[in-house]
């Protein structure tokens, strides 16, 4: 049986990509969110509907002068309204929230809708909305329905071939190291 040979070769990722991914829950729903209102499963129909890339906006803070990036799904299911979106890092606030999100110094998100349909419970003071449409979503300090977050940010992608090459060698050195 012949020893095995450690061979030592430096490993240089020439490129990578910081894209600016980020995924997570812009709202919960069947949660009283700090402003009383409950917002029930199917409230965002109108998100079937919209163009992503621009009719639904990516705001900072809620602020309508602080568009940051772009979203690249939208969906409703059971838990809430789930969104995956891409910063745009040529844009210095996205830049900035992208650091942020990325040393989790932020990871809120929040809904900026138009109420169509609600009932009010005065007893509770609680506002449980059924429909509404919804104009934009933004990264946010304190969100106002406390579990709205962020749950992905992607730090660096690399490309599918670099994502091979790589998993190549970790077999690799682990077979050298055997």
């Amino acid at each position: 049986m012949t020893p095995k040979t450690l061979l030592q070769y430096p490993l240089q990722v020439k490129s990578y990509n910081e894209n600016g991914f980020f995924a997570g829950y812009a709202s919960i729903y069947n949660k009283q969110d700090f402003h009383n209102d409950i917002i029930l499963n199917g409230a965002f129909k109108n998100v079937e509907k919209s163009n992503y890339n621009g009719e639904i906006k990516l705001l900072w803070q809620h602020k309508a002068d602080e568009p940051i990036g772009t979203f690249t799904k939208i969906i409703e299911d059971a838990k809430g309204l789930y969104v995956e979106g891409k910063l745009n890092l040529n844009v210095e606030r996205a830049r900035e929230a992208y650091s942020l999100l990325k040393s989790g110094a932020l990871n809120g998100l929040s809904v900026g809708f138009i109420v169509k349909e609600h009932e009010y419970d005065e007893e509770q003071n609680i506002r449980f909305i059924s429909k509404a449409e919804l104009w934009e979503i933004s990264l946010v300090t304190f969100p106002a329905n406390s579990e709205a977050k962020i749950k992905v940010v992607k730090a660096i992608g690399l490309e599918s071939d670099e994502h091979e090459l790589i998993s190549k060698l970790d077999k690799i050195i682990k077979n050298l190291k055997q």
